[in-house]
């Protein structure tokens, strides 16, 4: 008796024991059917056992009442004398509330779960098909196939068979229930069956032998006539068979379903045949399948039906499989498929999906598919469709190191147990880890650990797919390196021919220079190879995620033989996160930036400053080269510095250009464009200004002191004004002066003219740097007039002399260098030209007009594609420039906005004005800012610069990705840029040509 308010001792016992509802489960105890055995202690030790106690004790109960006297009796008695049933029995009940309920609704079947023999320990697929053998339809097939689930999940459970023993069995009782299906199929169709040979491949973890408790069953069907019979008929008659077998185990009945059989990994998906022959498939994988197709097949496996037919498609599509890491991009296809599942994952389930997020199952199975098929094709030994296998053959043969191996098998065991406990549960489809607290204590107590179930569970967990996080990726290059390095006794090493293997798939074009780079950069005992050794296998990664990995790593070792004995460099890519990664995109983009690096490499340090890649504004850089100028002791020596400046803000405004085109891991690449575009402009505009006051100063100074007998002033013209300059462009000016008082104007002309000739000189001469092209072409009477004029001279001209495209020119004039008061009585004098008021008379448009279409006609390059000439080209630069500045000359009197030296200011002020409704806005915009974007690319990709897409095939990719194109797209970036710029052209034809201004 209990006395009140007392706890009996039946509840301090059941809490002992592992209950979290003692007071419930000592109800559940008082169940007169327990009264046998209530109060054996071996029951309440067997439930403490449990990943669930509470669970157990629940569904024990459920199973007892349903009994009937005699069975009931039977059951209690094995249940307290028979340890194996004992534990087997309440260890099923207390894992999963799904198996409890069916042994609730069939209470005899508790029997599968006495028999202990041997063979019951480690049944295959005919010990399962014995299992299935009485099942005639789909009901009765659910219910032997939950029997036969019950004896494997009681194994699990109990330890006899471990994580992969476990998932094979999975897959045999699949194989099992697949040839019953069929059969119940052929039963019921014998016509069909008569007619047709059909062989089921499973594919996925069932055809590699690791199936999930709760997993669709990928297929694919294959079927020839049976004797020589019609094709079609025979195909029609395969297709009504798989049809109704994937019905029988996928549809819901009393008895629940099985599991989806899935037949979307067929050619074509779920838009092609269901079932095809075996020339047909062949055809399909030889002229279209895609990369990721061939990964697929690496688990190919003839399960049911015609085991003749199923070998013939196995053997005859492995050659094809282990040719796959010869297609291009073939490394950039298996990683983009990776990336592409992680970025479907919806944000709110990422942190807990075990299979497919980061440091998940998935980036292990990638990994290893990925190594499997490079070396796979010279190696047998590594064809195995079952991952934990094909990682253990991958280190036998020394293509993984044996300790990453052996680490990302301990972490893919624990992760693909923690799936199939969750799974187990209520045998639902999930891969996510339950949040609830009491599904996390079951969890982590199935797992085995049972102090502090959920802190234990959630803190091995996250060292789990910590592990697989820091290797899955570096499983791929770190071997490289072990190729080039000095090993310890008995240590395996990636052959040279599998590591250019490796290499090649990665897109290398040279792999044996590749192997000296890593040679010579990872070899030795010292601190600088040790810090390299840990670089590189990242750095590897980045580099072949670029169209040029070769370049990416001969950069980067000039770099480093450059600064490797510089005691900051290595410390800087080792502990700044973001400054490898850096370095590897600047490196392997193209040629301009790492052309600027190199020739002062220690400009690296950039790449590490988190506001490093920020272009700097016109007065910080002016100040900085001005002070430099006024340090040296020659003219020569002053623009060197001023140069030395400018190429260091080239170096940091491609760096930022190209990062910010392509993104990094911690940071995504720029949505917009033209933010990148602007950036661009403004950067190097900014630059080549601050510069030209550099070489102003300087010639100033080596003759004159501080003082010029003449006021000066630089204009830039065209793209300079214009705030647009790309990275090739020349600066076009306009020189200006005004002869200070008591001045000769003689005197002060030949002093304007020295200076022009002087920065003119400076800025050209042979360095290090690149040099700075000043273009006067577009001064009164173009070569043939004066280099510099007066302001007086200016005014004549133009009041006398001036042509319409000389109006239309001074559109882009703005101040950039010099005296600043002569700049803008400039301005002043040239407003009323170029927004003459009432806009342009009939006569000058029909001039503008006129010229344009010259300039189209004449001016193009002999050769050139003009669906593809980013400047003259139809929709290009010019198109959309001259329609701007069409709308500038008509309205600008009238509209302050369009009175701006730049084309997307010019435009957004169109539209806001109602001269360009929205959609043509649009338009030109995005054609604009595109056709710039492919110069800059061009530019930062060859080195020099141009006006059309690449015909080399490297660098066209190259330009691709600075556009956002994965590899292989160069054709849809083609096709995307005509598509766009004829669009332009549409809108350029209504606009300029048109009546509409």
């Amino acid at each position: 008796m209990t006395v009140p308010g007392r706890r009996s001792s039946t509840f301090t016992r059941l809490l002992r024991h592992g209950f979290t509802d003692p007071s419930a489960s000592e109800r559940l105890l008082e169940t007169p059917e327990l009264a046998p055995v209530r109060s054996d202690p071996v029951l309440l030790d067997a439930l403490g056992a449990t990943a669930d106690p509470d669970l157990a004790l629940l569904g024990l109960v459920r199973i007892v009442e349903a009994q009937d006297a005699d069975e009931r009796r039977a059951l209690l008695d094995t249940l307290v004398t028979a340890k194996p049933l004992r534990d087997r029995l309440l260890g099923v009940l207390g894992a999963s509330e799904a198996l409890g309920d069916h042994l609730a609704r069939h209470p005899r079947d508790w029997h599968a779960l006495v028999t202990y023999e041997a063979v019951d320990l480690h049944p295959g697929v005919a010990e399962f098909e014995r299992g299935l053998a009485e099942a005639t339809d789909p009901v009765a097939l659910r219910v032997a196939y939950r029997r036969c689930l019950l004896a494997i999940a009681a194994r699990d459970v109990c330890g006899t068979t471990d994580i992969a023993e476990t998932a094979a069995e999975l897959a045999d009782l699949a194989t099992a229930t697949l040839r019953a299906a069929l059969a119940i199929a052929r039963t019921a169709a014998p016509e069909d069956a008569a007619q047709c040979r059909l062989a089921v491949i499973a594919m996925g973890k069932c055809g590699g032998h690791e199936l999930n408790y709760v997993s669709d069953v990928d297929v694919i069907f294959v079927a020839e006539p049976a004797d020589g019979g019609d094709e079609g008929k025979a195909m029609r008659a395969a297709s009504r068979l798989a049809a109704h077998l994937m019905r029988i185990c996928s549809e819901t009945t009393v008895e629940g379903v099985i599991w989806p059989v899935d037949a979307n990994l067929r050619p074509e998906g779920r838009n092609g045949p269901l079932v095809r022959t075996l020339s047909s498939h062949l055809a399909y994988y030889q002229r279209w399948a895609k990369t990721w197709e061939f990964q697929a097949l690496l688990k190919a496996r003839p399960v049911a039906g015609d085991p003749e037919l199923g070998q013939d498609y196995v053997e005859a599509v492995s050659p094809l499989v282990w040719q796959a890491a010869e297609r291009d991009n073939f490394v950039a296809d298996v990683q983009k498929m990776r990336r592409r599942v992680v970025d479907n994952i919806p944000a709110a389930q990422v942190e807990r999906e075990l299979k497919l997020g980061p440091g998940g199952l998935r980036d292990v199975e990638f990994a290893v598919q990925l190594l499997q098929l490079v070396h796979g094709r010279s190696d047998a030994t590594l064809h195995s469709g079952t991952t934990l296998d094909a990682l253990a053959a991958l280190a036998a043969g020394g293509y993984v190191g044996r300790a990453d191996a052996a680490q990302l098998d301990e972490a893919y065991r624990f992760l693909r147990a923690m799936e199939h406990r969750i799974q187990l549960y209520r045998l639902r489809r999930t891969h996510l880890v339950p949040e609830d607290e009491a599904d996390l204590r079951r969890l982590g107590r199935s797992l085995g650990l049972r102090t502090e179930p959920v802190v234990s569970l959630n803190k091995e967990w996250k060292r789990h797919a910590s592990v697989v996080r820091r290797l899955h990726e570096k499983l791929f290059y770190r071997p490289l390196l072990d190729a080039v390095a000095q090993l310890a006794p008995g240590e395996t090493r990636l052959s040279a021919r599998a590591a250019a293997h490796r290499l090649e798939a990665l897109g290398y074009a040279d792999p044996a220079a590749a192997l000296r780079h890593l040679e010579a950069l990872s070899s030795g005992v010292s601190r600088k190879a040790a810090i390299q050794r840990t670089l590189l296998p990242v750095l590897l990664g980045w580099f072949a995620d670029s169209a040029d990995p070769d370049a990416g790593l001969l950069g980067f070792r000039k770099v480093s033989d450059a600064l490797g004995k510089t005691p900051w460099y290595l410390r800087l890519l080792r502990d700044e996160g973001a400054a490898a990664e850096n370095l590897a995109r600047v490196l392997s983009a193209g040629r301009l930036a790492p052309d600027l690096l190199l020739r002062a490499p220690e400009a690296v340090a950039i790449l590490g400053d988190p506001g490093g890649l920020v272009p700097r504004g016109r007065d910080h850089l002016e100040q900085e080269v001005l002070a430099a100028v006024g340090r040296a002791e020659t003219a020569e020596g002053a623009v060197a510095a001023a140069r030395g400046v400018r190429r260091r803000e080239l170096f940091r405004t491609t760096a930022g250009d190209l990062i910010g085109s392509y993104g990094t891991e911690d940071s995504p690449a720029e949505e917009d464009p033209g933010a990148l575009v602007d950036r661009v402009g403004n950067a190097v505009t900014d630059l080549n200004a601050a510069t030209i006051a550099g070489a102003l100063r300087a010639a100033v100074r080596a003759e004159w002191g501080d003082t010029l007998p003449t006021r000066f002033a630089v204009i830039g013209m065209g793209r300079f004004g214009g705030h647009e300059l790309s990275y090739g462009s020349d600066a076009d000016v306009l020189f200006v002066h005004e002869p200070r008082e008591g001045v000769d104007e003689q005197e002060a002309a030949k002093a304007a003219n020295r200076v022009v000739a002087e920065m003119r000189r400076l800025l050209q001469l042979p360095t290090a740097d690149p040099p700075l092209l000043i273009d006067a072409d577009l001064r009164p009477e173009g070569k043939s007039g004066p280099m510099v004029r007066t302001l007086k001279s200016y005014e004549a001209y133009y009041r006398r002399w001036s042509l319409v495209w000389e109006s239309q020119a001074l559109l882009r004039a703005e101040v950039m260098a010099g005296d600043a008061d002569l700049g803008a009585r400039f301005i002043e004098l040239i407003d009323p030209l170029r927004y003459p008021v009432e806009g342009l008379g009939d006569d000058a448009v029909r001039e503008i007009r006129r010229l344009k279409a010259r300039m189209e006609s004449e001016r193009m390059p002999r050769g050139a594609d003009p669906t593809l000439h980013t400047k003259l080209g139809r929709g290009g630069l010019s198109d959309v420039e001259w329609t701007v500045q069409l709308l500038q000359m008509q309205h600008g009197w009238d509209e302050p906005g369009l009175r701006t030296t730049r084309t997307r200011r010019a435009l957004a002020a169109a539209h806001a004005a109602g001269l360009v409704d929205t959609e043509d806005a649009s338009i030109l915009d995005e054609a604009w800012v595109l056709a710039t974007r492919v110069r800059n690319g061009v530019m930062l990709v060859r080195g020099r610069a141009g006006d059309t897409f690449p015909s080399d095939g490297r660098e066209l990719a190259a330009v691709g990705r600075y556009l956002g194109y994965e590899p292989g797209h160069v054709g849809d970036m083609l096709e995307d840029y005509r598509r766009l710029t004829r669009r332009a052209r549409a809108v350029v034809e209504e606009l300029f040509y048109g009546a509409h201004l």
